[in-house]
């Protein structure tokens, strides 16, 4: 496991060991102790070519993710949405598949979303803290200000997606609750 640092405080993109024979690959994903991080809640996502997820944020325990494509190829980004970080409104953007043996840790108060560019996604999560559904918001992964070249222009995205806040918007809740 190779851990490259980025810009953005916290987010760790990780280029991870896969063994490979004539029988496919044995790859590790995960070693907590490189990165120092207890993942108690996992989820798996299964995305079609085009779809859209995000950018999806919880304010009360919010969840660090880090992420995995199982099969597939995502345009992963992560939006910086702490209130007082000099990187606010910011992202990070990559590729990452089944392929390329990566994955990403993004901290908590980072809105996390990807595009599906393979016929079939599958995308795992390990989350730092559990679902709190009461506190999940989201921010529109169109809105202009946040400058994210998405690589397909056809889109799918739920209802809640594309009615979602801007950045502005999710702004105005963090000064009014005082987070990050």
């Amino acid at each position: 496991m190779k851990i490259l640092n980025k810009k953005f405080k916290g987010l760790i993109l990780i280029k991870n060991k896969s063994f490979k024979d004539n029988r496919g690959y044995f790859r590790e994903i995960i070693r907590e102790n490189k990165i120092n991080k207890r993942f108690p809640f996992q989820v798996m996502s299964f995305s079609k070519k085009n779809v859209l997820r995000g950018i999806h944020i919880q304010n009360n325990k919010s969840q660090g993710k880090f992420i995995t494509v199982i099969k597939g190829k995502i345009f992963d980004v992560a939006v910086d949405l702490r209130f007082k970080s000099k990187t606010f409104g910011k992202h990070f953007s990559c590729i990452l598949s089944h392929d390329d043996s990566s994955s990403i840790y993004i901290p908590p108060g980072f809105g996390h979303g990807f595009q599906a560019l393979s016929d079939e996604n599958y995308v795992v999560y390990s989350c730092t803290h559990y679902r709190d559904k009461f506190s999940e918001k989201s921010v529109n992964p169109n809105d202009v200000s946040l400058k994210i070249k998405w690589p397909l222009k056809k889109k799918i995205l739920s209802e809640k997606d594309k009615n979602a806040m801007t950045i502005k918007e999710y702004k105005e809740i963090l000064k009014k609750t005082r987070k990050w």
